[in-house]
């Protein structure tokens, strides 16, 4: 049996998000060493502080001061940190609750070993060295000198949330690693793109061929085990015409990208169409793949030079 393909796979992104008064007031707060929370509607402090009260729906302005010390309501042992994460030793992640707080913030615990944490332990915040106005300027909790004590009842100040050069927005940079694995129908496709040719899989029951293969078919919930070559040329169906470059992708603006029905499938893929001026293409266009040398896929469609297809043959599959 063939082998199936696996391969590491990242994807990420910086998220850019602008903050309200609420979120503004929170993280340049932290900046200064300054943790705010917010009043809910029947009283509560929220810590982390939130623009709407999740239970009323309420807009929240009340913002309030808590300390920086707490205790932890919860928590589960980190042995091996992955890039990003607060520390670089293993650690606890920690619900702490602040004192003058009603809910828990999650942080890092920086903990000698698991046998060191437990429900209800002190803690105390440890700042960041060097702050801007993000959650990381909390560098991580640490145990509080006052372990053992009884939580603070002192009632959080109100706080006007005014400081000097307010933060206003956000940049997260998302990242997800993972190893990718596209099964055993995308597996076979894959490796006959490899030697040029188009493999799909046809469904025993509705009999339509899909390519690329999903390994069972969306419409009947059956397998698909039944390999079945299709193309090479084939017909647009819709296209659109890309006018924003995309980072590291050496193609000259504008240019065009199409879904392609392959001839004998049931489903159309996505490809690049080239070989004609962007503002010629159009539906029904026959196209063919072009490859590269040594490439495992195609690396655009050109016209094939053959009468544009009639509307009826591939309006099911626009």
């Amino acid at each position: 049996m063939t082998e199936v393909l696996k391969a590491p796979l990242v994807v990420e992104f910086p998220f850019t998000r602008s903050l309200g008064p609420v979120q503004s007031a929170f993280l340049t707060g932290l900046r200064e060493r300054t943790v705010l929370g917010v009043r809910t509607t029947d009283g509560k402090v929220m810590v982390p502080p939130v623009e709407y009260d999740p239970v009323t729906a309420d807009e929240l302005r009340d913002l309030v001061e808590v300390e920086s010390t707490g205790t932890v309501t919860t928590w589960a042992w980190n042995p091996e940190p992955r890039r990003g994460q607060p520390l670089a030793t293993p650690f606890a992640w920690v619900l702490v609750r602040l004192d003058g707080a009603d809910t828990a913030l999650l942080h890092a615990l920086d903990a000698p070993g698991p046998d060191t944490v437990h429900t209800g332990m002190r803690v105390r915040v440890r700042w960041a060295a060097e702050r801007t106005g993000a959650i990381t300027d909390i560098a991580c909790f640490e145990t509080s000198d006052a372990e053992g004590a009884e939580a603070a009842d002192a009632e959080p100040a109100a706080h006007d949330g005014q400081f000097g050069d307010a933060v206003t927005g956000i940049v997260a940079q998302a990242r997800l690693d993972y190893v990718y694995s596209p099964g055993r129908a995308q597996t076979a496709y894959i490796n006959a793109l490899a030697d040029r040719r188009t493999v799909g899989e046809r469904c025993p029951s509705c009999h339509k061929v899909y390519v690329p293969p999903r390994g069972a078919c969306p419409t009947c919930g059956v397998a698909t085990t039944d390999r079945v070559e299709v193309g090479p040329a084939g017909t647009v169906t819709t296209f659109c015409i890309v006018n924003v470059k995309a980072k590291n992708l050496d193609i000259e603006l504008p240019y065009v990208y199409a879904h392609i029905a392959l001839d004998g499938a049931d489903l159309a893929l996505h490809g690049r169409i080239a070989g004609i001026p962007y503002d010629q293409v159009r539906m029904g266009l026959r196209v063919e793949p072009v490859w590269t040398e040594g490439g495992r896929y195609p690396d655009h469609y050109r016209p094939t030079g053959e009468p544009d297809a009639d509307y009826d043959t591939y309006k099911e599959l626009v």
